[in-house]
């Protein structure tokens, strides 16, 4: 999502606090993080949701879980490059029965070094310790890269450098015997100034779901709009698993109204599940509020269509 300053400026302090100096990796022993790394993938078994101030407290998450009636079996967090895997987080989120889903993203590194293996001392670390977790995460690279809105993406990296500097990541935590990850390539939903979604594409063999990010925010968008053409171009070359892997409904358009209309597409096209962007943006310049708490008939609404999944266990 083009505005989620906030997240950037937490990248640019840990990257600037030298958060690449990392210890020796110990290899990890034989057997270690053996957790299966292929998730359930029945059709709509996901609920997922990102918190702001989630990695400090487990609360917002709770707060989540009470308004909509479900325990979300998918939370979320951002991650900088440079920083290291939020372990005491993904324990939290395990101990309430949810996988964590960590989009990383490479602000202010070099995409083609760590193509190279410019980067691969930390990459050990933060496998090492992914895999000394033991329990499935899900890890995404450089999402939206088919947008123009990160430096990783569309217009401003070779497609070519960023398929490179993915497969390099997971070929490395292949090596290192950690098999507990869950690998999320994950797409802007297309629009205006989105770049061509193949050219971007690692191969199935690097790949286990397919995410793609949309959102509502006018009256009359609706799922077939936003999503349906980037599902239709994601199928011309994978049958890979779908993810809604950051979603939500502006008040603008209508949060009671679309909502149902958004687990009603769900449903039809069969992905897997959606993770709600449960975040008040409010940014100066840029306001944006997508959560549901204080509407009591978005609340409704989410309750109903959260009720009808089927939701998997982590």
């Amino acid at each position: 999502m083009r505005s989620r300053l906030t997240v950037l400026l937490a990248v640019i302090i840990a990257v600037a606090a030298g958060a690449l100096a990392v210890s020796r990796v110990i290899p990890l022993p034989s057997g270690f993080g053996a957790a299966p790394g292929s998730l359930p993938t029945a059709p709509a078994s996901y609920l997922g949701v990102y918190e702001s101030g989630a990695l400090d407290s487990y609360q917002p998450v709770a707060d989540f879980t009470g308004v909509v009636g479900r325990q979300p079996n998918l939370v979320g967090y951002y991650s900088g490059w440079g920083e290291p895997f939020q372990t005491s987080f993904a324990k939290t989120a395990y101990s309430h029965r949810a996988a964590t889903i960590m989009q990383w993203d490479p602000t202010l590194a070099s995409v083609t070094k760590i193509a190279s293996g410019g980067y691969d001392r930390y990459l050990r670390s933060f496998a090492h310790s992914v895999g000394a977790f033991g329990h499935p995460v899900v890890i995404g690279f450089g999402h939206e890269m088919n947008a123009y809105w990160y430096s990783w993406g569309f217009g401003h990296l070779p497609a070519t450098t960023f398929v490179a500097a993915w497969r390099h990541i997971v070929t490395l935590f292949r090596q290192q015997g950690v098999n507990n990850v869950t690998w999320l390539w994950t797409l802007q939903a297309d629009e205006p100034g989105t770049g061509t979604i193949a050219s971007w594409w690692p191969g199935a063999r690097y790949v286990n779901w397919v995410g793609i990010d949309g959102y509502y925010y006018r009256p009359y968008e609706t799922f077939f709009s936003i999503f349906s053409k980037t599902i239709a171009q994601m199928r011309a070359f994978t049958d890979l698993p779908i993810l809604l892997s950051e979603v939500a409904v502006g008040p603008a358009a209508g949060q009671a109204q679309k909502i149902p209309n958004l687990f009603a597409g769900m449903q039809m096209y069969d992905t897997i599940g959606l993770v709600w962007f449960d975040i008040d943006q409010d940014q100066g310049i840029y306001h944006q509020d997508w959560r549901i708490e204080d509407n009591p008939a978005a609340e409704t609404a989410f309750r109903r269509g959260v009720a009808a999944m089927t939701l998997a266990s982590p």
